[in-house]
């Protein structure tokens, strides 16, 4: 394999975990992409241990570093993990990223908003089976088959998601944006609830690319495999142009 090759790094949203990629990862396997899928702090094969934001950039990095030993890094977020990488991506000391997909992460993570969520996800999380059975049913009506089982096979991380949720606020994501200076691509979905700040996230990145998937929700990796595959092709091939 090329020493070049491109390295990707995926992120996962709240309450989910790696297996949320699966689709990606069959795909980038298929490509010939080295990649990672990381299960974060209190999520996934995590979800014994106490979500923080230190562990969780600490997560991220461990990942991209190890990966940029080897070649380029494409990091790849979605929802929280989208946050979680533009403040990563955009930190004061640079880390090694050569480009990043941020997917459904067009919101701040703060104020009405914010305290919105965390009440709803209250609210799910007091039911008798704590929201699971309406979660499965949404599933059922709007993903496809093929990845159908992806968003819930490592578990939900029910315990973790009030604490994550709290710790997002902190972000200081309009700074981070500034301060990212490789290949950028928004990504959302038509119906996505957090679409609130894209205007805001464009004009501050203006060279970023922006990708708006038709008739698409939130979930827009596992809703439209094939389409968001296509956009994670035009970074992988816009990373490898730039590093020949």
């Amino acid at each position: 394999m090329d020493a070049m090759t491109v390295q990707v790094v995926l992120v996962h949203g709240i309450r989910t975990s790696a297996t949320m990629w699966r689709a990606q990862v069959a795909y980038l396997e298929e490509r010939g992409n080295p990649v990672t899928a990381v299960d974060l702090p209190g999520h996934g094969t995590r979800r014994g241990e106490e979500f923080t934001l230190d562990e969780a950039f600490a997560t991220i990095d461990r990942a991209v570093r190890d990966a940029a030993a080897r070649g380029p890094v494409l990091l790849v977020g979605h929802s929280m993990g989208g946050l979680l990488s533009i403040a990563y991506t955009g930190s004061e000391d640079a880390p090694p990223v050569a480009g990043f997909v941020a997917a459904s992460c067009t919101s701040l993570p703060r104020g009405i908003g914010l305290a919105a969520y965390r009440f709803l996800a209250r609210r799910f999380d007091s039911l008798p089976d704590r929201g699971l059975g309406l979660t499965n049913r949404v599933l059922d009506r709007t993903l496809p088959a093929e990845t159908r089982p992806d968003f819930g096979a490592g578990g939900y991380a029910f315990d973790a998601q009030d604490t994550a949720l709290a710790s997002l606020s902190v972000l200081d994501l309009l700074t981070a944006l500034r301060q990212i200076d490789v290949p950028l691509w928004f990504v959302n979905g038509q119906w996505d609830q957090l679409r609130m700040n894209e205007k805001l996230f464009t004009t501050i990145a203006p060279d970023a690319e922006f990708i708006v998937v038709p008739r698409t929700t939130h979930l827009v990796t596992a809703m439209r495999p094939r389409v968001f595959n296509a956009v994670l092709n035009v970074a992988l091939t816009t990373v490898e142009a730039s590093t020949c």
